[in-house]
């Protein structure tokens, strides 16, 4: 199949299967004479393997380490992500019986107690967003952390207002490559603001990246500006921090 009918077939971008080729995730057995991409039933089989992960949380960075492992067993991490789901499930089924429960609670038709009325929030930690914290990241945010809270309001809302600004920077090309000039001449805007409220290496900038699709609080604070947003940051720093070691 050419990467269009793939695209079709899945339901995912042409952009993003061509991206899963540049940074070696994904790349078709094929291509043809003129260059087209030709995908194999094989291919699409680890094409699956990737969006399952993905549906977990997964980052891209994450998922190419695991498939590419020596130790790597398709049916294994199936099985792992099968359990891994239906916990997803029982987690989201609690949240839904608690949801309907506070509506008859709210009709009067049944009393909750306190206790009762959070039963179902589930608050444990993603080993994948404290893995990047240990490895790189909370240093450098807890310092710059530190230097805003020194800061005056005055200072801080000019702070919030470029961060702001440069996130919708971000969003208005979220759909390009983040190989690409426009993007990663963005992604340095927003590597060389961070360096003066901070100290970001060229590590860290790419661990905070991984916080960013890890960490719920952080994606879902960036995704406010571009559905998608967390993730084309976190490839675009990681592609950034990789081309300038």
């Amino acid at each position: 199949m050419k990467v269009k009918e793939v695209a079709d077939l899945v339901g995912i971008s042409v952009r993003t299967l061509h991206h899963y080729d540049e940074i070696g995730l994904l790349t078709p057995e094929d291509t043809t004479e003129s260059g087209y991409r030709i995908y194999s039933s094989k291919d699409l089989d680890m094409l699956q393997q990737i969006l399952f992960f993905k549906e977990l949380g997964f980052p891209l960075k994450k998922i190419k380490e695991i498939i590419n492992s020596s130790s790597f067993d398709r049916d294994e991490a199936l099985a792992v992500q099968r359990n891994m789901l239906l916990e997803k499930r029982r987690r989201l089924d609690n949240m839904i019986g608690l949801v309907d429960k506070t509506i008859q609670n709210r009709k009067g038709e049944l009393d909750m107690t306190d206790k009762e009325k959070f039963a179902g929030f589930d608050f444990s930690h993603n080993p994948y967003e404290q893995e990047a914290r240990d490895q790189w990241g909370d240093q450098a945010v807890d310092e710059s952390s530190a230097k805003v809270n020194k800061m005056s309001k005055h200072e801080q809302q000019a702070l919030a207002d470029n961060f702001n600004a440069l996130y919708r920077e971000l969003a208005a090309i979220r759909h390009e490559n983040p190989e690409s000039d426009k993007a990663q001449a963005a992604i340095k805007k927003w590597y060389d603001y961070l360096n003066q409220i901070g100290n970001y290496s060229l590590a860290a900038f790419k661990g905070l990246g991984q916080m960013y699709i890890a960490d719920d609080r952080f994606k879902k604070n960036i995704d406010q500006f571009g559905d998608g947003l967390a993730e084309f940051m976190c490839e675009a720093m990681a592609v950034y921090a990789d081309q300038n070691e």
